[in-house]
């Protein structure tokens, strides 16, 4: 496991559960920032895999949240009321998103409020849930009081909103975090310790991609022929987390013995593109928009856009619209998008492009996540037995 944050150095791996658990954004950040993930709740199929794959040492439960009740969730991960030092998870947003139909009789929304219900029943000593911006919308003021209720117990902070880029991660998605925590465990400190910091790296999209490969042939169509080397020497923070920093526990035992092996990532995958497509993708300047396919072409000094995850099969497969390669006349590829996100190259994502770009979409950037659940691991007040709570 990798070194506790400074001033947790007491502190060992405390309890952590992480609900609508995707790929797993939000766990990586977790067990970075040196928690012990205990148990990931996904019901897609397809997340759910990747994420068994990439913890295979976390106890996983493909089940609806919905029906789960907070003693289940804690007997699951082999927890009494008290053990349980955080519960984390981003419910689904599509019914919250400005893309979207706002719609807020949407039933996804009432997951929102069912993350609270776990979260009164559970106990945790600190809670986080993520949404999009639109969450924050007026019409939603209902549901948010709603669920916010009977939380008097807890030190619960106003919604902020965050901004991936600012914390270090390549990509302008932003996101609304909601905190609460019990005073009693936590050594004082100023709420502003979640602000981003002062003198963060940006990384342009131009460092992000840089050892991967841009010339993609389009005979790497599946995922067996989209394994290729990469160059691992970039510098600084964000090159360490590409290649290193990997928690105890943590990643598939495969894709590891072929990252050390010969520096091979996944994901590099090629679509197919018209003549008269790669024509248009050709002539785009940066930030600019295909007018028939609304791609926008990446800048390589600039950010990426917020990625977009599509609709699941449920409603009616629809693949989200892909940024355009700073200088490739292509969309970029799943490692390219999962790099964006602030993935490592270590990490596994489904081996069908549709798939691996809703999990990337759906995500949040592990450096956010990490840098955030950081802060509560700092101040943190340990306990005789060593336990989390």
């Amino acid at each position: 496991m990798d070194s506790p944050a400074p001033g947790s150095e007491e502190i060992t791996a405390p309890a952590i559960i992480d609900l609508f658990a995707g790929v797993g954004g939000l766990s990586l950040g977790a067990c970075r920032a040196g928690f012990d993930l205990k148990l990931a709740v996904e019901n897609d199929p397809h997340a759910f895999a990747a994420h068994s794959s990439n913890f295979p040492s976390v106890t996983h439960s493909q089940e609806d949240i919905g029906e789960l009740t907070g003693q289940s969730l804690l007997s699951k991960a082999g927890l009494k009321i008290g053990e349980l030092c955080g519960l984390i998870g981003g419910p689904p947003c599509q019914g919250f998103s400005n893309m979207g139909h706002r719609q807020v009789d949407d039933s996804r929304n009432l997951l929102f409020q069912k993350f609270f219900t776990l979260v009164r029943e559970t106990r945790p000593s600190f809670f986080l849930a993520e949404n999009v911006p639109g969450i924050l919308n007026s019409c939603y003021d209902k549901i948010r009081k709603d669920a916010l209720q009977g939380l008097s117990e807890y030190v619960v902070l106003d919604p902020f909103e965050v901004c991936a880029a600012d914390y270090g991660a390549p990509t302008k998605r932003k996101r609304v975090l909601f905190i609460g925590y019990l005073a009693s465990r936590f050594r004082e400190f100023d709420h502003k310790a979640f602000r981003p910091p002062e003198k963060v790296v940006q990384i342009k999209v131009g460092e992000a991609l840089a050892g991967l490969p841009k010339k993609i042939k389009l005979s790497w169509n599946v995922d067996e022929k989209g394994w290729r080397k990469v160059r691992t020497d970039l510098p600084g923070d964000f090159g360490e987390s590409l290649r290193a920093r990997i928690p105890a526990g943590v990643g598939h035992k495969e894709t590891l013995s072929i990252w050390a092996g010969d520096r091979r990532t996944s994901g590099c995958i090629a679509t197919h593109h018209e003549p008269a497509t790669v024509s248009r993708f050709r002539k785009l300047s940066p930030g600019e928009a295909d007018k028939v396919s609304r791609s926008i072409r990446l800048d390589l000094d600039g950010l990426c856009p917020t990625l977009r995850a599509g609709t699941d099969q449920a409603r009616g497969s629809y693949q989200a619209v892909r940024p355009v390669h700073p200088t490739e006349p292509r969309v970029i590829t799943p490692r390219e998008a999962a790099r964006l996100q602030g993935f490592p190259d270590w990490f596994r994502f489904a081996p069908t492009k549709w798939h691996s770009f809703r999990q990337i979409g759906n995500s949040v950037s592990p450096i956010l996540a990490e840098k955030i659940l950081a802060v509560f691991l700092k101040h943190l007040i340990p306990v005789n037995n060593g336990n989390s709570s």
